[in-house]
């Protein structure tokens, strides 16, 4: 059988090693038919079987870097032909139409709605460590998984889609906030699962065998 190719977005930020390293043996461990490549080519991310944009920093240097390796249009063609994709920490983020962060850069608009600020007056933000999911919506993602586990957080904003039924779990600080989401072959999780131990590891299975 041909393998094919899981292609993880290089766009000069991201945590590219530790997503790519996980992905990897993952994938040996359960004998499956990918060649995971770290890429920015355009060509490569449009022939992908899946796709991963991971993210990490400022929601503007992101969409800016994104906009300069002239990644914008691939990465809304494969989401919109139904190619499985995974958005991970920022990765979720850019997939909004902005961001409070960076008011007036536009994201992706794949998913309606905006980022915001996390609000929680008496908690430390950045939202850091470990946190409990409490599951939504149904999520291919979440297949197998107990109830509430903990998965690890780095975060100060998060989002705020138009349309609540998208978001697939959440997670309690201050208030209720947006851990992943999901429209069809478009999911993300604003946590890291590459450094969330079992529980992120069978998350980044789940997508693997999506």
């Amino acid at each position: 059988m041909a393998r094919e190719t899981l292609a993880i977005i290089d766009y000069g930020m991201g945590n590219l090693h530790s997503v790519s390293k996980a992905l990897a043996k993952l994938n040996a461990e359960t004998a499956g038919n990918y060649d995971i490549v770290v890429t920015s080519d355009p060509a490569v991310i449009g022939n992908a079987a899946k796709v991963v944009l991971p993210g990490v920093g400022a929601f503007g240097d992101c969409m800016a870097n994104l906009e300069n390796y002239g990644l914008v249009p691939i990465i809304k063609e494969v989401a919109g032909q139904g190619t499985p994709f995974l958005g991970i920490c920022l990765g979720l983020q850019l997939l909004f139409d902005g961001s409070e962060e960076d008011p007036g850069i536009q994201g992706l608009g794949i998913l309606s709605g905006m980022v915001r600020k996390i609000i929680a007056p008496e908690l430390k933000i950045p939202h850091m460590g470990w946190n409990s999911l409490e599951f939504k919506t149904p999520s291919l993602l979440f297949g197998g998984l107990p109830a509430a586990p903990y998965v690890y957080f780095v975060h100060s904003y998060h989002a705020v889609p138009d349309k609540p039924e998208v978001i697939t779990a959440v997670t309690e600080y201050g208030s209720a906030v947006t851990a992943a989401v999901g429209c069809g072959n478009v999911q993300a999780v604003q946590f890291h699962p590459e450094k969330s131990s079992a529980a992120g590891l069978a998350i980044l299975a789940n997508f693997l065998r999506s």
